[in-house]
């Protein structure tokens, strides 16, 4: 830089480590400032944001050249200094005509942005593992693993041009996409109904208790990891080995009742084909979290390790179910808790490009009326998950005869929203014992 700047405020020195100020960090802040001056129009092609820098007075600098692009007006040394008013003493006069003389081109500037976001990330690091040395409790490591899992993420996206999203529209026109473009649920009438389930898309599934939600969930896992894909189950109720058992009864057609105690109850053809199947689900990548306190940000650091150990893998993530993830944070009321979760579920989905089942339970009411079948109305807090979700499928037993343990019950899963495509019933049947769904045939 042109000139040398003296750091007397306290803010300029990292936490722990006295004197260390960084100096490749401050030239990093002092030119991308300087680059805006020189050349205003950057500030729309910058993404960072106030907190992002290291001292007060560059923070405070760059908040007033957004406060002026909010503003549309132009930013130069004379509009900064009046925008600022008495402020300006906070930053001094000579640092900022410093600044805006001390960036030679522009041309680097994505480069500046990079090297102040890493150490933004370095920062918010530092601070919290001193907080675990200083605390000692398993909160601050939990604080630590959060802030860790957020700021993987964080830092300069880049969207597609037009040309890239016009040639992958061009690339379906001419190329054989396969039946369907999404995963493969298994079943054909679900598959013609939503094109498989879809990368990016938030898909609540919901019933009262025992219509078989976890069910059809084991039974979209088992699918995906046939196919060769791979499966994150986040299982809060149920641990690991039900889930387990449910699936190779599934697979086995073993009664679920005799696993109960399968040394007694089992034929020995019941014996031979679940030690079968056993082999068939220990080859298939699916990862079950049982732990029963699981936050959003456990879930996302879950997510994106499976992503980055199978990249190329079809990738399916199931939550089972949305009331019991814990919450971190404290609301006024349940319905904006569950809306902070679907938002934040919704935003992964995006991310990592992956489709999410979120089970949910529907509210009592349903069972009080004369027409048992649930609407969207029913989801319990139900505004956001509402708004949020691309897929909602309702489930229902269709309550023609009574339910009879050796025979397969009859189950409508309504579409009642499909944020890309139609909406409408389709009916499956359910075998209970065996904890697996088929095509409803007449």
């Amino acid at each position: 830089m042109n000139q040398t700047v003296t750091r007397t405020n306290e803010d300029d020195y990292l936490p722990g480590l006295p004197n260390m100020h960084h100096e490749d960090l401050f030239e990093a802040e002092g030119i991308l400032l300087g680059a805006v001056f020189l050349a205003p129009e950057l500030i729309h092609e910058i993404t960072l944001d106030p907190c992002h820098f290291s001292q007060k007075r560059n923070q405070l600098l760059f908040q007033v050249f957004r406060e002026l692009q909010k503003e549309n007006t132009p930013i130069d040394v004379v509009l900064v200094a009046k925008k600022l008013g008495n402020a300006i003493e906070n930053i001094g006069y000579s640092y900022m005509t410093a600044i805006a003389g001390c960036c030679p081109s522009t041309a680097n500037y994505e480069h500046y942005q990079t090297i102040i976001m890493n150490d933004y990330k370095l920062r918010m690091f530092q601070k919290a593992a001193f907080r675990i040395l200083n605390e000692k409790t398993l909160d601050a490591v939990d604080n630590f693993n959060k802030i860790y899992t957020d700021m993987q993420d964080v830092g300069m996206v880049k969207s597609k041009s037009k040309r890239d999203i016009l040639t992958d529209v061009y690339r379906e026109m001419v190329e054989d996409q396969g039946n369907i473009s999404g995963i493969d649920t298994g079943f054909p009438l679900l598959n013609g109904m939503l094109n498989g389930l879809q990368n990016g898309d938030l898909i609540i599934v919901a019933a009262r208790p025992s219509v078989g939600k976890t069910a059809l969930a084991l039974n979209l896992a088992k699918n995906c990891c046939k196919d060769g894909g791979v499966v994150d189950f986040f299982s809060l109720e149920m641990p690991a080995i039900q889930l387990l058992k449910r699936m190779l009864s599934d697979i086995s057609y073993v009664d679920g009742s005799k696993w109960k105690n399968p040394y007694k109850y089992f034929s020995g053809d019941d014996h031979d084909r679940s030690v079968y199947e056993l082999g068939t689900v220990d080859q298939w990548n699916i990862h079950i979290h049982d732990h029963p306190r699981q936050t959003v940000a456990n879930i996302r650091a879950a997510i994106q390790k499976t992503k980055r150990e199978h990249q190329s893998r079809q990738h399916l993530v199931v939550i089972d179910y949305l009331q019991l993830i814990t919450q971190t944070k404290s609301f006024e009321r349940q319905d904006l808790a569950v809306g902070n979760i679907t938002r934040e579920l919704k935003l992964i989905a995006r991310q990592y490009e992956v489709p999410i089942v979120l089970l949910s339970q529907l509210s009592r009411g349903v069972e009080q009326r004369a027409d048992k079948r649930p609407v969207m109305s029913d989801l319990r807090d139900s505004g956001s998950i509402e708004q949020d979700a691309d897929v909602i499928m309702l489930l229902s037993r269709e309550d023609v005869e009574p339910v009879r343990s050796d025979k397969a019950e009859l189950i409508n899963l309504n579409i009642a929203k499909h944020r890309n495509g139609p909406v409408g019933v389709i009916k499956l049947a359910f075998e209970k014992n065996y904890s697996r769904y088929r095509d409803y045939v007449v």
